[in-house]
């Protein structure tokens, strides 16, 4: 129990009753789930401190790549190049079991410590041997010694951390965070006949299940959405990626990720760049050309993530998607090139601001607010509606997708491999290192992928068209705007949201009603009502817009609170995170705790 006496999921449906007899107190009635414990079993992993990387680049250096590859299709080559990688991998790479792994000596750990660890048990060795009162004074002078010099080495390592974290922030906050109790990823989940489950397994496929019910089906056909194909493109395939570009990519993976599905893990991937840098260009190369992706990359191991409510709820879980670090490579290298090409030709509205370079939650805000604020300034009212897509990036349809992706202008072997990217595409939820059964993908953008963020944006990018009230967008989250002086106003504002209703009907999208709210700014404001979907919305008088808190006062009130809150929350993990109390370290801490 001790591990979980901080964690409040443990307690539910607390009840406060009646009296008990004739005593003053009520009685207080609670579930309180207590998870049995599971046996963790083995984990092996990849000992990189006894890798033999030279032999590995030596081998790799002997394979005749074109001769290799010579008659085969994409797929076939990507076998043949993961094979290679995974055999040598397993001969040059021993393995190393989690549970033997020796624990982590402290950082703290220096010579001075372990010279009084070694007086301490030789003094603690002496009084077990003679019993005396002199021999127990002995070891408790020497007790003594032991905690002012692990003291004294925290308090020296601390101020290291101190001086190097004006350079590098998360370096403090890292050695702070690794003070706390972790968290348990996934909670004991609720199942749908309401039973209590806390096996891997078990949480794994309610988990899945209920990600893959969210998805959307479509039409066998594409009537009433015509492709008006470009008569030319002005992307060319065949000089999108080069070797040396890459080796470059290569070098730059995250080496501290895990792998995906395929096994190969990317500090194996960036340790042998230089000479994997070929068969990957070759492979890159041929998938262009054919739209051809290897099955490896359209697998997806599912984290979830909890984002807030119960633990116990699987809807509280965010679905991310761990896939090929490889296949991510490549979306990289096309995510590039179609930005540029979108760049250039204007393609993405001006009201996005999610996922774009040199655009934020910052500018966003900053945009929005400052119309309102302007207008409000002006003696004029104005009406604010924030809009919620239900699970946007899981809902999104793969053909309507398409149609849009090929209407900018994108050329058709791209077109071809992102669809193939795309179809067919298979997951599967891990929690704790157990897994559930595969299931298919059929809609949404892959979260956690390199290319899912872009087209996201792409997909929705022609929701403000036709729309007369002003529309701000990050992401998925849609601001629309209006100042109201009459009825005619509000009926105007009603009409441009009844539009974007319809076009998420159109594109099998979905609004969640309960989520989405009206502000009424302004002192002169009439308060109309708006219907969304046959639904009265709700009038709230302050919203979290993009982490930030905005009443219908515009006053920075909440927000200052919340900061300062979350503030003194730092400052106090700070202050019972670290031993020493020279001012100088506590000084040294102030441009990590600002960075922050």
């Amino acid at each position: 129990m001790s591990n979980n006496t901080n964690n409040n999921e443990l307690i539910s449906n607390i009840c406060v009753g009646e009296h008990l007899g004739n005593s003053d107190h009520n009685m207080v009635s609670f579930e309180i789930m207590l998870p049995r414990q599971l046996y963790k079993g083995v984990t092996n992993t990849l000992n990189f401190r006894r890798a033999d990387f030279a032999s590995i680049r030596a081998s790799l250096q002997c394979v005749n790549w074109e001769r290799l590859f010579m008659g085969l299709d994409t797929e076939g080559k990507w076998n043949i190049f993961k094979t290679l990688i995974c055999r040598y991998t397993q001969q040059y790479i021993p393995l190393v079991s989690k549970e033997r792994q020796r624990k982590a000596k402290p950082l703290w750990l220096n010579k001075s410590v372990r010279v009084e660890v070694g007086k301490k048990k030789r003094a603690f060795r002496a009084f077990k041997l003679a019993g005396t009162a002199e021999t127990f004074i002995r070891y408790k002078e020497a007790n003594k010694a032991c905690k002012k010099a692990i003291k004294q080495a925290k308090i020296e390592m601390e101020r290291d951390i101190a001086a190097r974290s004006k350079k590098n922030p998360k370096l403090f906050f890292n050695y702070v965070n690794s003070k706390k109790m972790k968290q348990e990823g996934v909670g004991t989940l609720l199942s749908r006949g309401g039973k209590l489950v806390d096996e891997n397994g078990e949480k794994a496929e309610i988990l899945n299940s209920y990600f893959s019910s969210v998805y959307t089906s479509e039409e066998p056909d594409n009537e009433g959405f015509p492709c008006n194909m470009p008569s030319s493109s002005n992307l060319a395939t065949g000089a999108w990626v080069t070797r040396e570009e890459i080796q470059k990519r290569l070098e730059h993976v995250k080496v501290n990720k895990g792998p995906g599905p395929d096994g190969i893990h990317p500090r194996v991937l960036n340790e042998l760049s230089a000479v994997i840098a070929k068969p990957l260009h070759l492979i890159f190369q041929d998938s262009l050309r054919s739209g051809m992706v290897p099955r490896d990359w359209r697998i997806a191991n599912v984290v979830p993530l909890f984002k807030k409510g119960s633990r116990s709820q699987p809807e509280n879980y965010r679905p991310v998607s761990l896939t090929s670090v490889v296949g991510k490579l490549l979306e990289g290298v096309i995510r590039d090139r179609v930005l540029e090409y979108i760049a250039v030709h204007n393609t993405i509205s001006l009201c996005q601001h999610g996922f774009m370079r040199n655009r934020s939650c910052q500018t966003n805000l900053v945009a929005f607010y400052e119309e309102v604020s302007r207008n409000l300034d002006a003696g004029m009212a104005v009406d604010v509606i924030y809009l919620d897509f239900a699970k946007a990036f899981d809902t999104v349809p793969h053909r309507r997708l398409m149609i849009k992706l090929r209407n900018i202008g994108l050329e058709h072997n791209i077109c071809n491999w992102i669809e193939n990217w795309l179809k067919d595409r298979v997951q599967r939820v891990v929690v704790n290192g157990t897994f559930s059964n595969w299931t298919s993908v059929v809609s949404g953008v892959p979260q956690g992928s390199v290319l899912g963020p872009l087209l996201f944006n792409l997909f929705i990018n022609d929701l403000e068209v036709g729309i007369d009230s002003t529309v701000s967008i990050f992401a998925d989250d849609t601001k629309l705007c209006k100042t109201i002086s009459s009825m005619q106003d509000a009926a105007a504002l009603q009409s441009d949201l009844t539009k974007l209703d319809n076009w998420a009907a159109n594109w099998k999208m979905r609004f969640n009603v309960d989520k989405c709210k009206v502000m009424h700014f302004g002192r002169n404001n009439i308060n109309a009502n708006y219907l969304l979907n046959g639904s009265v919305l709700g009038v709230s008088l302050m919203e979290k817009d993009l982490g930030v808190f905005v009443d219908n006062k515009l006053s920075n009130a909440r927000q200052c609170h919340s900061v300062a809150t979350k503030a003194n929350k730092v400052l106090s993990c700070i202050k019972k995170g670290i031993d020493s109390r020279d001012e100088n370290i506590i000084r040294g801490k102030e441009l990590p705790f600002e960075a922050a």
